[in-house]
């Protein structure tokens, strides 16, 4: 096949709606794959933010949803994610949880772990005292100062 009849294929395929076109020629064939645009991506991505702030707001104009809010900080000093990335309790699947509720934990003492682009970064009490709440399960992803344990 020559260079004109492929040059001709490709607009056809980028005028056209199709996104694929395959051509068999004697013994040659071509096969034409017209790749998604990335708008739609960027397009989730954006009407993702624009929720998010009406559910923020919504429990604060509430009345009740207040004080559970403040409810759970005040009993502790909260341990608080220093990045983004996934939360494991132990250092390896099945191996025994770095603490637990209840668990009397010393300033440097390591609480768990958050895996951040493969890599693991131990998160270590910065206080002495008790754990009294552990609020984030076993590999689930947590936010930049999103709480993870209560220290007492």
């Amino acid at each position: 096949m020559d260079l004109r009849k492929l040059k001709t294929l490709i607009e056809l395929v980028e005028s056209s709606g199709i996104t694929e076109l395959e051509v068999t020629e004697g013994e040659e064939k071509v096969r034409i794959a017209k790749a998604p645009p990335p708008a739609p991506m960027q397009h989730a991505y954006m009407v993702a933010p624009q929720p998010a702030p009406a559910p923020a707001q919504a429990p604060a104009a509430n009345g009740p949803a207040t004080p559970a809010a403040t409810a759970t900080p005040p009993a502790g000093t909260p341990v608080k994610a220093p990045m983004v990335g996934t939360f494991y309790r132990a250092g390896a699947p099945g191996a025994k949880p770095f603490v637990e509720v209840g668990s009397q934990v010393k300033e440097g003492d390591v609480l768990c772990i958050i895996e951040a682009m493969k890599l693991l970064n131990e998160i270590v009490a910065e206080q002495a005292g008790t754990i009294t709440q552990a609020l984030v399960e076993n590999g689930q992803p947590v936010e930049y100062g999103q709480t993870l344990f209560i220290i007492e």
